[in-house]
């Protein structure tokens, strides 16, 4: 996997990631960044759930699509930013845990469009159990003024 050099990745992650309202009103925490991925994990929340009780796939997919993002944030360079274009969530088991963690990893890295994968877990008793997958693309984004970290 050919990466580009991304400077120090953490403290830029875990700043841009303290911008993210979206993340702060759905309670996410940022707690893990390694070189290619990404992990947040969420509590749960019964004002985050659908009509059954089980946490929302728009839920579950908002923060997933966040680990995979920054996840390629670990392979570009510092001057440069990420928008996604792309995503396709598998909502494969119920959001039913105590907790969710949320993991991206890098895919394929590249100078133009970088892919990653995600995979969302419910934990409570007993094992982790996935509860959805996601593929995304994202842009690398150049000389953009509006798109500033």
């Amino acid at each position: 996997m050919k990466i580009t050099d991304p400077g120090d990745f953490h403290e830029r992650i875990r700043r841009s990631f303290a911008k993210q309202n979206a993340m702060e009103m759905l309670g996410a925490e940022l707690t893990r960044i390694q070189q290619g991925m990404v992990e947040i994990e969420l509590p749960f929340d019964e004002k985050l759930t659908q009509q059954h009780g089980f946490l929302h796939g728009g839920v579950i997919s908002a923060p997933l699509e966040t680990a995979c993002t920054y996840a390629a944030y670990t392979v570009i360079a510092p001057e440069v930013s990420l928008l996604t274009i792309e995503f396709k969530v598998n909502l494969l088991s119920p959001g039913r845990g105590e907790r969710f963690l949320f993991r991206g990893e890098v895919t394929k890295p590249g100078s133009t469009i970088i892919v990653a994968d995600g995979r969302a877990y419910a934990i409570g008793d007993g094992p982790a159990k996935l509860i959805a997958s996601m593929t995304t693309s994202m842009m690398v984004i150049r000389d953009r003024q509006d798109v500033v970290e």
